[in-house]
């Protein structure tokens, strides 16, 4: 039985997207399968692959038998069995499972990690009453991140408001969080620009991929707006080589202090650590720069100056669209069978086909230009310091040193 049902397993999980009778064929044989075991962990690994082959599908009609099968995996002896048969029976447009998973989140003596799960099941399924729910979670610490990241998939006036009410209070962390979800839709960025321009949020606080992802929308004020604030990166190769040059001069040049390093490292947590690993802490859209020829000044001018030059193909923006006017800016990890998946510098996000409307692979590198915009001349020198460092310092609140 193990053997055939691992044979179901690939053909749900490997099959193509247009081989959807297939696919519904092989998710009932798995429900029988399901229906016939009662060994746990073999349960587990059965829901384990039809979750991942599932992923980032909602509202879909549940397979023969399930409607038997799901009550009994509710009360296995398993943990993760129950929560995965839940997760599943919501991806089947269960309203019992939404209030249920919905009761989990808002529940303060829940374990933290079953709200955590109950809330990504939640945004996965679009949840009509969440965005209420997460505005709330705003005011909860160790939920925040999340609940930062959930409200971006909801088109709901009352999230810039809310998101910028706290926003001066968030950690860097956070702030990308909610510069991210704010960048994500049109009448949010336009909330944002507002913020900017009122000085609720500072223009160098805006991380240069934030402002790519602001001018994706294509809206001739937002674009206006970000000119003036942040500054237009120069694109002709004789400049940016111009601009190299430039830099290197001041960064040569001696002043009279020393470099910063804590503050380096607080601005490459800012300006790149969503993207890249340095001394194992950061993000892996882009490569690990660790061991890379960090300590040569034209090496890195060139890199963050003119980060088009050579683009590795797996690097290579791609900016999705979905249905509900939501832009997400990153890389493309997957797209086969019914959902794609695109790694954002803030998270990585599962999206169904069919709520995607537009996939544009771009001609340039996930790492922006214009980077340098954002910062002034003290805090380019110790972003660059740090760059060029041999081993990993303190943060500022650590170090005791001012940012």
């Amino acid at each position: 039985m193990k053997q055939l049902a691992f044979f179901f397993l690939s053909v749900l999980l490997l099959a193509p997207s247009s081989a959807r009778a297939q696919d519904a064929e092989a998710l009932v044989a798995l429900v029988g399968v399901l229906k016939e075991s009662e060994d746990a962990g073999f349960q587990l690994d059965i829901l384990k692959g039809i979750s991942a082959a599932l992923k980032g599908q909602r509202d879909l009609k549940p397979p023969k038998g399930w409607a038997a099968v799901a009550p009994r995996l509710a009360k296995s002896p398993n943990a993760e069995v129950r929560q995965l048969a839940q997760s599943l029976s919501l991806t089947f447009g269960s309203k019992a499972a939404l209030d249920s998973l919905r009761a989990v989140l808002v529940d303060g003596k829940a374990k933290l990690v079953d709200r955590r799960k109950a809330l990504t099941a939640l945004v996965a399924a679009r949840d009509a009453k969440l965005p209420e729910v997460l505005r709330g979670l705003l005011k909860n610490e160790a939920l925040r991140r999340e609940a930062l990241r959930g409200l971006g998939a909801f088109e709901d006036a009352k999230t810039p408001p809310a998101i910028l009410e706290i926003f001066a209070k968030l950690d860097t962390a956070g702030k990308r969080d909610a510069l991210t979800t704010l960048a994500s839709r049109v009448s949010f960025a336009k909330a944002l620009m507002a913020a900017v321009a009122r000085g609720a949020v500072k223009a160098n606080e805006l991380p240069a991929d934030i402002v790519r992802q602001l001018r994706a929308h294509g809206v001739k004020e937002i674009n206006a707006t970000l000119d003036k604030i942040w500054g237009v990166s120069r694109s002709t190769p004789a400049a940016k080589l111009a601009e190299i040059a430039k830099y290197k001069k001041l960064l040569q040049a001696k002043v009279n202090r020393p470099d910063n390093l804590p503050r380096g490292r607080a601005l490459f947590q800012r300006s790149c650590a969503q993207c890249h690993k340095l001394y194992g802490d950061g993000g892996e859209i882009g490569p690990d720069i660790t061991g890379s020829n960090r300590n040569n000044l034209d090496y890195l001018l060139t890199n963050i100056i003119d980060p088009n030059a050579e683009i590795p193909n797996d690097y290579r923006t791609t900016i999705l669209h979905t249905n509900d006017k939501r832009i997400l800016v990153g890389v493309i990890r997957r797209s086969e069978g019914q959902s794609v998946t695109i790694a954002t510098p803030a998270e990585v996000v599962t999206v169904a086909k069919r709520d995607v409307s537009a996939i544009d692979p771009q001609d340039f590198s996930m790492m922006p230009e214009g980077l340098v915009l954002a910062l002034r001349e003290d805090e380019l020198r110790d972003l660059v310091a740090y760059l060029r460092g041999s081993r990993q310092v303190a943060l500022p609140e650590e170090s005791g040193t001012e940012q």
